[in-house]
């Protein structure tokens, strides 16, 4: 297990809150990606350092620091430039990574499908190559450890040239999956099609169990859910909706994985709903919201219909936290996933949502035609049934696609 300390700068006294949170974040994505948090640091420094990001003071602390407790490596909360990562390398002469190539690192370890680690590998070969360039260096050079992990090892000494070549396959694939998923989706299409989006480990995974019993994998860690996994979801008896779930968001997720995985992200760009779900339980609930809508836009999907679910409320111990939440997002709905408290009130939310795909019609079919009567109870809700003069009336609900379908369906039967 790794030795890490975590550095982040603050410009201002404003600021350092903020930086707080976000070593606090840090510290939860590196213990995530398996190392051992020995200390965070925070510098106050209204002007950076354009070589090394902090104080010629804060490298030379560093450097007994690293010495004094072993430190494997160092993870800095902001962004680094090649440059910057290669100087304070070798000012402390340690191994130095940012957030973005700690994020990839774990993406890169709970890859499990062929289509989550050619994502994974592809968002790695592109920050990688953005590194080499800075460093001047060939990849073998890198290292071991956190941050040179995941599907693309393997490829880790082969030159510029080749991670171009690695990347153009890769492209081609994910480019033949997108078109595989689109192909679904549209068997999907006449249906309502729900995404869950949200922070990472908000319980989305926990939800759509709930919601379909589809057993999908749920772990007390981040970014535990990297494939889309689409369930049927009955709303009503005859009234079915696809669920997806999808990989989970973070503040500032890096440019490299929303590329790579926008084939996975797409089941929300393409959903009739998106069910954005908040961990209720959280102290820095607004930034995490915050954070979620800004990803929804980067990936053009802010202006689809979206239904805050606050979820974990078993957990929220007081009321007046709830009562602010209901202020401020007074059209939400509140639930835990775990306990299954509020998930009726969810469904009908939803089934409120598509009313304008959900129509009524009345259908006559004679008595005799027992065969057609029976279809129609298959594919809809029952409102009112009248028979008169051996003819059966039916009063339906139900998807106005699917009615129009079955009402083709019986006039070329009858």
């Amino acid at each position: 297990m790794e030795r890490v300390l975590l550095i982040g700068v603050a410009k201002t006294n404003r600021q350092r809150w903020e930086k707080i949170d976000a070593l606090d974040e840090l510290a939860a994505l590196a213990e995530t990606a398996g190392s051992n948090v020995i200390e965070k640091i925070l510098q106050i420094k209204s002007e950076l350092n354009p070589a090394t990001l902090l104080g010629k003071g804060k490298i030379i602390e560093l450097k007994s620091l690293c010495r004094q407790h072993k430190i494997d490596l160092l993870i800095f909360e902001d962004t680094l430039t090649p440059t910057q990562m290669r100087n304070i390398s070798e000012e402390i002469d340690i191994r130095v990574i940012d957030r973005t190539a700690l994020i990839l690192d774990i993406f890169a370890q709970h890859a499990r499908s062929a289509e989550a680690k050619a994502q994974v590998e592809l968002a790695q070969l592109e920050y990688q190559r953005t590194i080499l360039t800075g460093f001047g260096i060939e990849l073998s050079r890198l290292g071991g450890g956190i941050g040179t992990r995941g599907p693309g090892e393997r490829k880790l000494e082969i030159d510029r040239r080749r991670i171009r070549e690695r990347i153009s396959v890769l492209n081609n694939t994910l480019s033949r999956i997108d078109k595989e998923r689109t192909v679904q989706r549209k068997n999907r299409s006449p249906f309502y099609n729900i995404s869950l989006a949200g922070y990472t480990n908000a319980g989305k995974s926990t939800l759509m169990n709930q919601l379909t019993s589809a057993d999908v994998k749920v772990a007390p860690y981040l970014f535990a859910t990297l494939d889309p996994n689409t369930k049927p979801l009955a709303i009503t008896k005859h009234i079915t909706v696809f669920i997806t779930d999808t990989v989970g968001f973070i503040r500032n997720l890096p440019h490299e994985l929303i590329a790579s995985f926008r084939s996975t992200l797409s089941e929300i760009e393409n959903a009739d709903l998106i069910l954005h779900v908040v961990d209720a339980s959280q102290i820095d609930i607004d930034s995490k919201i915050s954070a979620v809508e800004k990803t929804l836009e980067e990936i053009s999907s802010n202006d689809k219909s979206v239904l805050m679910v606050f979820n974990k409320i078993d957990r929220v111990f007081e009321p007046e936290i709830i009562k602010r939440l209901k202020r401020a997002y007074n059209k939400s709905v509140f639930v835990s996933a775990l306990t299954g408290d509020g998930i009726e009130e969810l469904k009908s939310a939803i089934l409120k949502s598509l009313k304008s795909q959900i129509a009524t019609k009345t259908f006559t079919i004679p008595v005799m035609r027992g065969e057609l009567i029976n279809k129609i109870y298959e594919n809809a809700d029952i409102i009112k049934r009248t028979e008169k003069d051996n003819k059966v009336k039916l009063l339906v609900k139900g998807y106005r696609s699917a009615l129009l379908k079955l009402a083709q369906e019986i006039k070329d039967q009858k």
